[in-house]
């Protein structure tokens, strides 16, 4: 009974804790609209857009977290994997013992015991791990949405925008876009230089 008793946890079950522990890379807000002058009735709206693929690659806060969180995220799975591994070679060990019969009933109900506990704590802890990765980047994304609407607010004081849009390579309902609109840079640069200043501020 002992010999045909399935001990070996499958590699899937690592494959399951590393794949769905991926959280997604935090990205810079979509900016929807920020309206601070009335259009002139009859006149055309003033309109400006943000290339959200340029400000994220640009903006060096963002790309700070994002690196920190692959990183992070690289570390929670080595851990993980080192976890399976432990697990993994105690199960081969029980294995062993049972298919040469140097086990006791008790000996292997109790070893078979261990290695679910085992399995349980890992999917714990993963869970854990994952929850409090997404949680942080769920935080920081909100932040960042703040930061872009302050900024945008602000900027919009000294250029009268009636809307400011998002656009997107990748996808965006934005079909054509004049580059004389752009003011992707002026975003960049100042949230860039807002984000160092208040760095300089906090090292104070």
């Amino acid at each position: 009974m002992r010999n045909s008793a399935l001990l070996f946890i499958s590699m899937s079950v690592l494959g399951s804790f590393l794949y769905s522990c991926t959280p997604s890379t935090p990205k810079a807000a979509v900016v929807a609209a920020a309206t601070t002058t009335a259009a002139t009735p009859g006149a055309g709206a003033k309109i400006a857009y943000v290339n959200i693929d340029t400000l994220e690659d640009k903006y060096e806060l963002l790309k700070t977290k994002r690196t920190d969180f692959r990183s992070r995220q690289g570390q929670m799975e080595a851990e993980l994997q080192r976890s399976f591994q432990q697990m993994q070679a105690d199960a081969a060990e029980v294995q062993k013992k049972a298919q040469a019969n140097t086990l006791t009933q008790s000996e292997y109900e109790s070893a078979q015991k261990r290695l679910m506990q085992m399995q349980q704590s890992l999917e714990t802890r993963k869970q854990t791990l994952t929850e409090q990765l997404m949680a942080e980047q769920e935080k920081f994304n909100k932040e960042l949405k703040s930061s872009l609407d302050a900024f945008l607010e602000e900027y919009n004081k000294a250029h009268g925008f009636d809307y400011i849009l998002s656009y997107s390579a990748a996808g965006s309902s934005i079909l054509y876009v004049n580059k004389q609109m752009d003011i992707t840079k002026d975003v960049v640069d100042g949230m860039n230089a807002a984000a160092k200043n208040g760095g300089d501020k906090k090292n104070k």
